[in-house]
């Protein structure tokens, strides 16, 4: 997300390359992302850093930032031409995942489906997913997909999920095992909280410190963010480990999700992250997390 923006295309290249070196394929984008630099980024890495049929492409589609602010638009007319716009800026003829961005509730579903069916039948799109859909508006659109030859099954589904925000365990991670779609965690830092930068106010180097992301981080900085990350650096601290390994950790294991989305801004941070794929939870400490975050207590 960062990529192209807060992140240079020298340090996107750091990150890659460690990311690669670590055995990493995956990479998810969007076409709003830096207005399309994150993929422009992305999409010059491809041939030096990495050979396409090695990487994993998945971009969102659906969100643009318009003079009078942010515009959700999923016809199928604006969305083949996202569509069309990110490939040509990745560089490529397909996109492994290409992904509903959020629900349009101005747009008929039907819709907004028959671009994943185009995308999907043309071969731009080798699979197609939802992000941010709640409960009942995944299953619909998932139903309304499958066992049709027609149709493109949706594969995916892509929705916050961390200590601080576990809401979709309500309806989102049924509803992904009932009708067996993948699940994608983002943000499962908690926007960057549960590393626990922001205990002692907020880092000048920090997203919080950002304009386009301030407001984004400051949902977590209440106090029911702050029990639960003093509870993670506890176990952080008992266990050897950084608070972020124990956060990552925790997403990473939880049932039901498929990978978790880390957004790093620099080549330390990514490599952090990276040590995170080293460790296991204790049972012990795995349940002390769960009480302290439930959703019971929200």
């Amino acid at each position: 997300m960062t990529w192209g923006r807060d992140t240079d295309e020298h340090e996107a290249a750091e990150q890659c390359r460690a990311y690669l070196d670590a055995g990493g394929n995956f990479l998810d984008t969007a076409a709003i992302y830096g207005d399309g630099d994150s993929e422009r980024v992305i999409g010059g890495l491809l041939g030096t850093l990495v050979k396409r049929e090695n990487i994993v492409i998945a971009t969102k589609a659906g969100i643009s930032m318009q003079e009078s602010g942010r515009m959700v638009d999923t016809s199928r007319r604006a969305l083949i031409k996202d569509l069309d716009a990110s490939l040509l800026r990745l560089g490529t003829d397909f996109v492994d995942l290409w992904q509903i961005h959020t629900w349009d509730s101005n747009n008929p579903l039907e819709d907004t489906l028959s671009a994943l069916d185009y995308a999907y039948s043309s071969g731009r799109a080798r699979y197609v997913g939802l992000s941010n859909f709640s409960g009942w508006q995944s299953a619909r659109a998932i139903s309304l997909q499958q066992n049709i030859a027609s149709k493109a099954p949706v594969t995916t589904l892509q929705n916050e999920y961390s200590l601080l925000n576990r809401e979709i365990e309500r309806e989102i991670l049924p509803c992904a095992d009932s009708l067996d779609v993948g699940l994608l965690a983002w943000s499962p830092l908690g926007r960057g909280v549960l590393t626990g930068k922001y205990r002692s106010g907020t880092p000048s180097d920090s997203r919080g410190a950002s304009p386009h992301f301030a407001g984004f981080v400051q949902n977590y900085l209440g106090d029911r963010s702050s029990r639960i990350v003093e509870a993670v650096n506890v176990a952080a601290e008992g266990l050897g480990y950084s608070p972020l390994e124990v956060a990552l950790a925790w997403v990473r294991d939880r049932p039901g999700v498929t990978s978790s989305i880390v957004g790093a801004r620099t080549g330390a941070q990514l490599r952090g992250i990276l040590s995170s794929e080293e460790i296991a939870l204790p049972e012990i400490v795995r349940g002390a997390l769960d009480d302290v975050s439930s959703l019971a207590v929200l």
